[in-house]
């Protein structure tokens, strides 16, 4: 990875979701091949990892290059690597639906991309069907069988609670053992995934349920075959496994991980409800579903996805309502905490979207609201050493030029009194230099407007008259005008 693909390190997602902000979906087509040598090594060898990662880099690594071979626009680029991840994650975890809510949500903390969606959804149902014609169409998991009932919501509630507060811990040492530890390490990256293995391989001596995916203990506790003890061990240590494994820089994914310290974590908290409660709680087990979706909520900032992605998995979409308000809280309680360091808040923030909020801004503010009324004038008839005494008094590099009762005529500017000999500015009128009579907006103009003809004529100013009839000049803008009237309208 290090001397091939090093933006193959790590768990991959975040390479993506920063080729999507950053570097218009562009990923070297390198990036595919290497990530999948380099995660079926570390998973296979029993590193505590999972696939969601890999398959997203690889689906998006691919999904990148054929856009690329077929000259699409970096708009157009963007999407189909969301497009990949989303086909990727669907089909390898049997999860269409939850696939495609995954690539619209995990670029964001508090957003969605809406137009990745419905692509994502075609491409995840195709990825799925054909990756299932080859493996089966079992669900991941086996699940009893679960009714619903209300008295148990509470429980859910405080499950959310302890599980965002989990999520926060979790990405806490996930990223304090890459950034205090096996970052501070002075020797070639080539060797940290040695050192993560090591300390991975200490703990799987004595607890093996932890090594590579850990869903032959996620699925005992589903049934009800692990201890609360167990089940709190494996939990705790699935998190310092996954960090020595995939902060030193080995190649894996944290969602298989996340699903097994949650649903672990939640299985503790089934037995102990159970416990204090037992004529209300009647399958603890349950709490292990619960716990995996709402857990991953918290600790990705993808509520929708986990939700699905886990109903699908498991093929029990009686968790649902359970599900949801467990993981409603969870992601409220991890707040900016997220395992995902790359989303961004939201897509006004995206360089990606950038350019279109500001454009909405633009249009949304008439040249009437940003203009400044006490336009330095100049009259057609005036010398060239009137205005160039003008331009010095009020620190102007250009001037609004009118005739007859401040009708607009065009601009001059400091460049052009400057070409014309020194002898002659008291004897050639300003009549004689006069540009740009094109260069104006109305009161009833968007300032978008008036930038495009600011940057059109290249002019730091512009004049604004009453109409195109009249053009009776009533005021100025300039770029300060345009950044202040921005700058108050975000403040509304």
């Amino acid at each position: 990875v290090y001397t091939f693909a090093p933006e193959a390190e790590g768990h991959g997602t975040d390479a993506v979701i920063e080729a999507f902000h950053y570097n218009e979906g562009k990923i070297r087509g390198r990036v595919p091949i290497i990530k999948t040598i380099a995660s079926a090594i570390t998973i296979g060898s029993g590193g505590s990892a999972g696939r969601e990662g890999p398959i997203a880099q690889i689906g998006a690594g691919f999904a990148s290059y054929v856009a690329t071979k077929l000259h699409l626009t970096p708009r157009e680029r963007e999407i189909l690597v969301m497009v990949g991840t989303s086909a990727g994650i669907g089909s390898i975890f049997k999860a269409p639906f939850g696939g495609a809510l995954f690539g619209s949500e995990v670029l964001y903390k508090r957003d969605y991309e809406v137009e990745v969606f419905i692509p994502a959804l075609i491409a995840t149902f195709i990825a799925y069907i054909i990756f299932s014609l080859f493996v089966g169409w079992s669900a991941i998991f086996e699940t009893p069988h679960y009714v619903l009932i209300p008295a148990e919501l509470p429980f859910y509630v405080i499950l959310g609670i302890i599980m965002g507060i989990a999520a926060r811990l979790y990405v806490i040492t996930f990223y304090s053992a890459r950034d205090h530890f096996f970052r501070r390490i002075r020797i070639p990256p080539h060797f940290k995934p040695v050192i993560g293995g090591f300390f991975v391989g200490i703990i799987g001596y004595y607890y093996p349920q932890v090594l590579a995916t850990g869903y032959g203990a996620l699925q005992l506790a589903m049934y009800g075959k692990l201890a609360i003890e167990a089940m709190l061990i494996i939990g705790i240590l699935k998190i310092f496994a996954t960090s020595s494994t995939v902060s030193s820089g080995g190649s894996g994914g944290v969602f298989a991980p996340s699903l097994v310290i949650g649903g672990m974590l939640g299985g503790v908290l089934g037995l102990f409800f159970k416990m204090l409660f037992p004529d209300i709680i009647v399958d603890p087990a349950v709490f292990v579903l619960i716990g995996m979706a709402s857990f991953f909520a918290g600790a990705a900032k993808v509520p929708l996805a986990s939700i699905v992605m886990v109903g699908e998995m498991t093929g029990n979409y009686y968790i649902l309502a359970p599900a949801i308000l467990a993981s409603v809280f969870s992601y409220l309680v991890a707040g900016e905490y997220s395992i995902y360091e790359k989303q961004l808040d939201e897509k006004v923030v995206s360089p990606v979207h950038i350019p279109e909020y500001l454009s909405s801004i633009l249009v949304s503010i008439k040249s009437k609201d940003a203009l400044t009324m006490d336009a330095p004038v100049i009259t057609m008839d005036s010398t060239l050493w009137e205005a160039k005494e003008l331009m010095l008094k009020r620190k102007r590099l250009s001037l609004i030029v009118t005739e007859n009762g401040n009708h607009f005529k065009g601009i001059i500017t400091i460049h052009d009194i400057l070409k014309e000999p020194f002898h002659l500015w008291e004897l050639k009128k300003v009549s004689e230099l006069v540009k740009y009579p094109q260069a104006y907006v109305t009161l009833a103009d968007d300032i978008l407007t008036a930038l495009g003809r600011m940057m059109e004529y290249k002019l730091f100013c512009i004049a604004v008259v009453n109409n195109d009839k009249d053009k009776k000049v009533v005021g100025e803008i300039e770029y300060r005008d345009i950044i202040k009237a921005i700058y108050y309208k975000t403040k509304e």
